[in-house]
């Protein structure tokens, strides 16, 4: 069942077109993250679902229901932004239960309670529930700005950026908490951000978008192993995909091919030259490079290598030790190397 979608929708701002033509369908528990650059149409995307920007093409359904000419309040929406959109002068407990204190609820004092206590207990804050959100760390404001979307009980969740003001650790705990929390509630939840990791470890589905458009809609493994073009194939992955003429890494291609893709750790890297090593268990070939730099991540080395005047990031073992100008053989893993024409399209 779709909870949610855009059907179509485009929404442009004078000469520039913010979301072009985009359809999106969001299924009922599901978690849906839209991943892109600054500029790429997330957040006004966010904003067409809660009706705080009305597309000028298209058409928005939450809940099977039509609502493009429906105003914010009037949708089912729960909206967490990314700086704490909270009441400092109330406790914890008061901005909590300030949404479900609306004259259209109607829920008496107790609800309310039972309500609250349960939210706060979910997202661990129930002993901070006495306290102004003033007192609070950071990590426990923005988890009480959860608290207010999520005690309304809302058909969508929509959430713009909101652990990007944390500091690393942080982020990396609200993540658990947050995809933890989505799996008990079975909510569905639409989220901004343009942190990789932060797509790969909660999304059901990965939205890229680029430049208002949405490029492709899949599972966090497929946008990573089948990306639909360069830009999707840049998005994901840490360090970047290594992308260079075909030739470069000596790789046989499909006719049309005008670019390889070949992630890091696909890249094998062997000392030596490549005219005199046997570089793949048995079989010698692969292109001479020169290491420029490694970089050591504990359980991940990185070796950074030109390659016929190119630069290359390769994944090698963790006490891999190769000196800064040495030569090495390089070869890709067998079936590994994604290719694009001319336009980038994946072939």
């Amino acid at each position: 069942m779709s909870a949610a979608a855009l059907i179509g929708a485009t929404k442009r701002f004078g000469d520039t077109t913010a979301v072009d033509a985009m359809s999106l369908e969001v299924a009922d528990g599901e978690f849906v993250v839209l991943l892109g650059p600054t500029g790429a149409g997330k957040t006004t995307t966010l904003r067409l679902f809660a009706g705080l920007e009305r597309p000028d093409h298209g058409r928005v359904t939450i809940g099977g229901a039509d609502v493009t000419a429906t105003g914010p309040a009037e949708r089912d929406v729960a909206f967490v932004f990314q700086q704490y959109s909270l009441y400092p002068h109330l406790t914890v407990y008061e901005n909590l239960a300030f949404p479900l204190k609306a004259p259209g609820r109607r829920m008496g004092a107790a609800a309310i309670r039972r309500r609250v206590t349960e939210i706060a207990e979910l997202l661990r804050i129930a002993p901070k529930l006495k306290n102004r959100v003033t007192a609070l760390s950071g990590g426990e404001m923005q988890r009480v700005s959860i608290g207010r979307a999520l005690v309304r009980e809302p058909s969508l969740f929509l959430m713009d950026e909101p652990l990007s003001s944390l500091d690393a650790k942080l982020r990396e705990d609200l993540r658990v908490e947050l995809k933890r929390i989505q799996r008990d509630l079975g909510a569905t939840i639409v989220y901004v951000t343009h942190d990789q990791l932060e797509a790969m470890t909660l999304a059901d589905r990965i939205g890229v978008l680029s430049a208002g458009r949405l490029i492709q809609v899949d599972t966090p493994r497929a946008v990573y192993e089948t990306p639909a073009d360069i830009t999707a194939a840049q998005r994901l992955g840490s360090p970047q995909i290594n992308l260079v003429p075909p030739a470069a890494m000596a790789l046989d291609c499909p006719a049309g091919a005008a670019t390889a893709g070949v992630r890091p750790e696909d890249i094998i890297l062997v000392p030596g030259r490549a005219d005199t090593r046997d570089v793949t268990g048995g079989a010698t070939g692969g292109v001479t490079g020169a290491v420029l730099a490694v970089e050591h991540f504990g359980v991940e080395t990185v070796a950074l290598v030109e390659i016929a005047g190119r630069q290359v990031h390769a994944l090698v073992g963790p006490r891999a030790d190769f000196a800064h100008g040495s030569p090495v053989a390089a070869t890709v893993r067998p079936g590994a190397a994604l290719f694009f024409d001319s336009s980038g399209v994946r072939l």
